[in-house]
């Protein structure tokens, strides 16, 4: 019991002993966790028949296409609508009634037309003369013949509107073709204001609150066809912009190979230099735009802007941006001078990260086969959940005027004339509202995309760590090897990922389980607090957010876990229970270590990537917003030159981090390898190092250190203990020969007075 309580490592599992059959990653192994694999599989065989299912039921259509009020598309192919593309309003008025936020669709009559009217007619006018009849009617209903029908027949039965205005087409849909004159008033066809026909006169700005509510995405949809337009124009230069991230990945990596501790000084030199570059510019954007007026109003008071460049043409902004990168430049330079005796220790593991990589070449590409299976797993479940919300049928409502008791309830359009909803309600009309149902199949559809969601999580999590394995397994092979690079397996790659899935199949499903139980848990924490957004209850938005940090932290520990639990999984071969403690005990035991190297490595692989996303946003800025003259005449205009910046930006990131990521996780397998080699080794000759030279120095010192200084204390304490002991023991000796020396005393003078009477 003694040895157990002065070694606290034993608390977490006993070191690993000098095996001398070990060589790395064990090639004889079984397969591990099969139930989960089981239940991986039959998760997929249901995944795929709900896509089937959906793609089944679903009608993408919808979301391309507008519907008429009699749910048919406009402009569908095959359709007795082919050649009637446009969806025109009977009264665009009505569509700026609170209803179109409930019912999602305007209450008025909405027939598909060829063309948008270009003039101004009422029908009044129409059916008092015979001019332009054939042309009023075409946005009329079938069967309304403005030669034989009276005005007040024709609007009681609503077949045609009352009133047509110059229209013009967006988003397949026809909007009043507002403009303002040389005074500044909205306009429609050079009016102002016009009658309808019948009694009211109408106000060229009714018709723009109607507009604007009949299609609450319309100023969305506009920026989304000018950012189209700005990729169809910018394509070319924004993949030129991704192959030079590639290219600068590319040669960061090899210069880490041979200059590994050059390369990360010079990285976080260029890091605080191009941060503080942002800093210059945009100061001197903030100094700029002091003298020019407008230019103080708060983005607040600005609101939503669908023109972004508005927002570089205020002070706030460039404020804003100024503030966060001089936050961002303090928290790297004092990181820099607390962490600077720990970054030597981790720029040696980096420089043992890059001669692994050096040698399995082939890991640097393997994160594209990752993220093409990552591609393909987001297509899949953005495709099966478009056709799940599709999949609905056309609900149909009455819509009317005036009071009636049958008002917003469903009907049906084929045997609406003949029910007695037309008789109690004499406007009443039965116009198409939304897409919905009543089957099982509808019922659950909120179930089924739940599925889609949490299996869209298990499959990307799933893929993620079978990549990790992967990388894990070769850089092993690599660290387990005595005669680098000569021993090394040939294609330790395709070597690892054939272990990975052939044994680890079902670990590697448990695993992802676990953090896609976790990330659903966040998704259904963040749709509750944005339905609580509106409430008053305060403990509430309090426990939300309390819990929401919890399951963030979770879900950081379990990533932490999960991502050495596979490290130990490919040297081992054991399943993810065993795998996951064996790593935590390993970490525990050589905490000290961790708490040096993880994060601080991370930091250094992130400046790294902040760095390439520099450049690479600084040269795409001066290109793309013309401030060179000769990115000048390179043949586009761009209605935001932000879309390729931002687009550019966001890919060289991601380029970055896939080609960092293999680094991450060379560092980590080659950490916990080391941390066993010291276990099962001792550096003799029968006992050897696998690790290089250089890293048993570096890495070896903090733990030496630390010992060696334990060791002294320890010393200085028994020493001062033995000398208490020899001064007690000292003193005891001295009281005793006080005390015989007493009583010889007190003997001597008896014996003298006994011998005097004789």
């Amino acid at each position: 019991m003694e040895p157990d309580e002065k070694n606290p490592s034993s608390k977490f599992g006993e070191p690993r002993k000098f095996d001398p059959n070990f060589k790395g990653p064990i090639y004889n192994r079984s397969c591990t966790d099969v139930l989960c694999c089981i239940l991986f599989v039959l998760a997929l065989l249901g995944y795929f028949l709900v896509g089937i299912l959906a793609w089944s039921q679903g009608d993408p259509r919808k979301v391309i296409y507008p519907t008429d009020s009699s749910g048919q598309f406009c402009g569908q192919a095959g359709t007795p609508l082919e050649k009637k593309p446009f969806l025109f309003y009977f009264n665009i008025m009505k569509c700026a009634s609170p209803l179109v936020l409930l019912e999602f669709q305007c209450p008025t009559t909405q027939i598909c037309v060829e063309k948008c009217p270009d003039r101004f007619m009422t029908l009044k006018k129409v059916i008092s003369s015979t001019n332009d009849r054939n042309y009023y009617e075409r946005y009329c209903k079938e069967g309304a013949d403005l030669s034989t029908m009276n005005l007040l027949q024709i609007l009681k039965d609503g077949l045609c509107p009352a009133i047509i205005v110059p229209s013009k087409p967006f988003t397949h849909r026809c909007f009043p073709a507002l403009g303002k004159n040389r005074d500044g008033a909205v306009v429609v066809g050079n009016k102002t204001v016009f009658e309808d026909g019948e009694k009211e006169i109408i106000n060229s700005t009714d018709l723009l609150e109607g507009a604007k509510s009949s299609n609450k995405v319309k100023e969305l949809r506009l920026v989304a066809m000018k950012i189209f337009e700005d990729y169809t124009q910018s394509w070319h230069w924004i993949l030129l912009g991704l192959v030079i991230a590639m290219v600068i990945s590319l040669i960061f990596i090899i210069l880490m190979r041979y200059l590994a501790g050059v390369m990360v000084w010079v990285m976080i030199v260029m890091v605080i230099l191009v941060i503080g570059y942002g800093i210059f510019h945009c100061y001197m954007e903030y100094a700029k735009l002091k003298q020019q007026p407008g230019s103080d109003v708060t983005l607040q008071d600005l609101g939503l802007q669908t023109d972004f460049a508005v927002y570089l043409e205020i002070r706030q902004t460039w404020l804003a941006f100024l503030i966060i990168l001089c936050i961002l430049e303090v928290i790297i330079i004092l990181l820099l001078i607390f962490l600077r005796k720990r970054i030597l220790i981790a720029i040696a593991l980096i420089k043992e990260a890059s001669r692994a990589i050096g040698y399995v070449m082939s890991s640097l590409f393997y994160p594209l086969l990752t993220f093409a299976i990552v591609a393909l797993v987001i297509a899949y479940w953005a495709i099966t959940a478009v056709f799940l919300s599709t999949s609905n049928e056309p609900i149909y409502k009455v819509f009317n005027e005036t009071d009636c008791p049958y008002s917003r309830m469903t009907c049906d359009p084929k045997t609406f004339n003949t029910s007695n909803v037309t008789s109690v309600c004499s406007d009443a009309q039965c116009l198409f509202a939304f897409y919905g149902g009543e089957t099982y199949y509808h019922k659950y559809l909120i179930v089924l995309q739940f599925y889609n969601l949490f299996l869209f999580f298990w499959c990307a999590n799933f893929v993620t760590a079978m990549g990790q394995v992967t990388l894990a397994g070769a850089f092993a092979s690599y660290y387990w090897t005595l005669n680098k690079p000569d021993d090394l397996p040939a294609f330790p790659i395709f070597s690892s990922l054939g272990r990975a899935l052939r044994y680890h199949t079902g670990s590697l499903a448990f695993g992802a389980l676990i953090l896609s139980i976790v990330q659903v848990i966040r998704v259904l924490l963040e749709y509750l607090d944005h339905k609580l957004k509106g409430a008053q209850n305060k403990f509430a938005k309090f426990l939300l957010t309390c819990l929401k940090c919890c399951f963030w932290c979770l879900e950081k520990f379990i990533k932490f876990l999960n991502r050495n639990a596979y490290i130990m999984m490919a040297i081992y071969g054991k399943n993810f229970c065993t795998s996951a403690r064996d790593a935590f005990f390993l970490l525990m035991r050589n905490i000290i270590r961790v708490a040096v190297l993880d994060k601080v490595t991370d930091f250094l692989l992130f400046l790294g990537k902040l760095l390439i996303v520099g450049l690479v946003g600084i040269f795409s800025f001066f290109f793309f917003s013309g401030r060179v003259r000769a990115t000048q005449d390179v043949g586009f205009t761009l209605n935001y030159y932000w879309v390729p910046i931002l687009t550019v930006v966001v890919g060289s990131y991601l380029i970055a981090h896939g080609f960092f990521s293999v680094y991450a996780m060379c560092v980590d397998t080659l950490f916990l390898c080391f941390c066993e080699d010291l276990e099962r080794n001792d550096g003799s000759t029968n006992r050897p190092y696998f690790m290089s030279p250089e890293l048993r120095d570096i890495l070896s010192v903090s733990k030496t250190d630390e010992e060696d200084g334990q060791m002294e204390d320890e010393a200085q304490a028994e020493a001062q203990d033995q000398g208490q002991e020899d001064q007690e023991i000292e003193l005891k000796q001295q009281a005793i020969q006080k005390q015989e020396q007493n009583e010889e005393d007190a003997e001597k003078p008896q014996e003298t007075g006994e011998e005097k009477p004789q």
